[in-house]
């Protein structure tokens, strides 16, 4: 059992670890030209630095069960945070295209790590309280992204891009050493089922869907939104500050959930709001992108702000213990960071070949149709467990579905 001290430290440590999951990625669109510039990494190459640690976070959030069996969840949560300040100080010191790419493998790896297992620790920690404090872990990884996207732009042209990038090692750092002191020890321990059975179910795919598309638009924003304003003529500060702000507007969406959701048995009531902002938002990226650009980012920013905690609520509801909501909520995110990874890919693809991103801010908009669709099957009182039997496509026809 942890201390004391530890479990008054563990809600600042869970927090602090989620504040570190993000600025490895956010902190890279609004420097992208300066990096591009001096690494000579084309746009397709260059969107590799967001896609391929989202990738990479997908394949490992499939392995949630054998990781939770093979390091433990507090030392998987440990190794995840020491991966991610490795692969910042890598940048920090070998600031070159190599080793852009391979720290943004090992950074994917450890926030895998550390979303595949934390998930169990607040189910575990929290129980009835587990969605208000996962709303406020959801925020912190935005949190994280807010800072990142604000301060490492105004770093750069003081210490060079390499500083901005690789300064984030210290606060991955500093998590590490509050992990260490407050994280718990027995959070989720048990056996899980095996992963490959929620395979057999419809509604881990539709969950699974969900949830890619919805981050799938933050990793499009993430990666693009900042490039595509510096080509428009914005200086590169400017480009950082409009992505701060979609990232506070995020934040501020992901407080609201955490203080609202409670209130609501039927998630759909908030789901549906967010997605009409995300598509709201999109539009004004698309046909108005000079006018509306600050409009667009607050819109955005509520959309994708609310669906990121939204969508991993949604998912642990459907378990019935702590061990079946991780199991369930690693394999949601491991499938859909997979999916989400294609959109900046696919941007990048499309900026370098087209020179233009506004087919891929209509691309997201036709998406946001599907989002729609997806959130009216997510009825509440459903579960993939009952009395801890997974259920299969034979309990799909009795209304799992």
């Amino acid at each position: 059992m942890p201390t004391l001290l530890g479990r008054t430290l563990l809600p600042a440590a869970i927090l602090l670890v989620g504040f570190n999951l993000r600025p490895l990625l956010a902190s890279v669109g609004p420097l992208l030209d300066a990096i591009q510039r001096d690494t000579a990494l084309g746009d397709t190459g260059a969107s590799l630095l967001t896609s391929l640690p989202v990738m990479l976070m997908g394949v490992c959030l499939l392995g949630t069960a054998r990781l939770q069996a093979l390091l433990g969840t507090s030392s998987g949560i440990f190794l995840g945070i020491l991966l991610i300040a490795l692969a910042c100080l890598g940048r920090l010191f070998w600031p070159d295209a190599p080793v852009l790419v391979a720290t943004a493998v090992l950074g994917g790896i450890g926030i895998a790590s550390v979303q595949a297992l934390m998930p169990a620790v607040i189910q575990y920690h929290y129980g009835v309280r587990a969605a208000g404090m996962m709303g406020l872990y959801s925020t912190a990884i935005m949190g994280g992204a807010l800072l990142a996207s604000f301060v490492s732009p105004r770093i750069a042209p003081l210490h060079g891009w390499p500083t901005a990038l690789g300064l984030w090692g210290g606060l991955a750092l500093l998590a590490l050493g509050l992990w260490q002191v407050a994280g718990p020890k027995d959070a989720g321990a048990g056996v899980l089922p095996p992963a490959q059975r929620l395979w057999r179910t419809p509604r881990v795919w539709t969950l699974l869907l969900f949830f890619g598309l919805g981050t799938g638009a933050y990793t499009l924003v993430l990666a693009w939104l900042p490039p595509y304003y510096t080509r428009l003529g914005w200086s590169g500060q400017a480009a950082g500050t409009l992505l701060s702000l979609v990232t506070l507007t995020e934040v501020v969406a992901g407080i609201a959930v955490s203080l609202w959701v409670g209130a609501f048995h039927d998630r759909r009531i908030l789901l549906f709001p967010a997605i009409a902002a995300l598509l709201a938002g999109l539009l004004c990226l698309a046909l108005a992108p000079l006018a509306l650009a600050w409009l667009a980012a607050i819109l955005a920013g509520l959309g994708i702000g609310a669906l990121f905690p939204l969508s991993l609520i949604v998912a642990m509801d459907h378990g019935d213990d702590p061990a079946q909501a991780g199991q369930i909520v690693g394999f949601v995110q491991g499938g859909g960071y997979l999916l989400a990874a294609l959109l900046p890919f696919v941007a990048g693809v499309m900026r370098e070949r087209l020179a233009d991103l506004a087919p891929a801010w209509w691309l997201m908009i036709g998406l946001c149709v599907l989002l729609v669709v997806l959130a009216a099957r997510l009825r509440p009182g459903e579960r993939l467990f009952y009395n801890g039997k997974f259920h299969s496509d034979k309990g799909a026809a009795n209304g799992l579905l």
